[in-house]
């Protein structure tokens, strides 16, 4: 597997919660990190959350989503995951994982800029209703 694969997004109701999962690509070591980013209609995209791929596994988070989600990682499984609780309406959107080298220097503004992610997934949809 090249690309990261996303799987998980659906239609859910405001306040429900719903967990998305990114295969990681088959080259990933410790050297990586990993991230979720969003887009929605009429809108940038978004940075939502990102995690390092080392023992140490920092996370890092958009300040829209903090308090409500949490990315996580399985090494063994090779995946990573997004636990999207108090789901809301704004929070509609098509989700990416995406993966990128990582140095241990690198901040939360390098871990948010799309820009410096080299491999992405497709994309899941989730939509939120009020």
């Amino acid at each position: 597997q090249v690309q990261p694969a996303e799987s998980g997004g659906g239609t859910v109701q405001a306040g429900d919660s719903l967990r998305l999962s990114c295969a990681a690509p088959g080259r990933i070591t410790s050297n990586y990190a990993m991230a979720w980013f969003r887009l929605a209609p009429g809108k940038e995209r978004e940075f939502v959350a990102a995690i390092r791929w080392n023992s140490g596994g920092a996370s890092f988070y958009a300040d829209s989503v903090k308090g409500r989600f949490t990315i996580s990682r399985d090494n063994v499984k090779n995946t990573m995951y997004l636990q999207m609780n108090s789901l809301k309406p704004e929070d509609t959107a098509v989700y990416y994982c995406a993966a990128r080298l990582a140095a241990p220097r690198d901040t939360i503004v390098m871990m948010g800029n799309w820009k410096n992610y080299s491999y992405w997934g497709q994309g899941t949809q989730v939509t939120v209703s009020s």
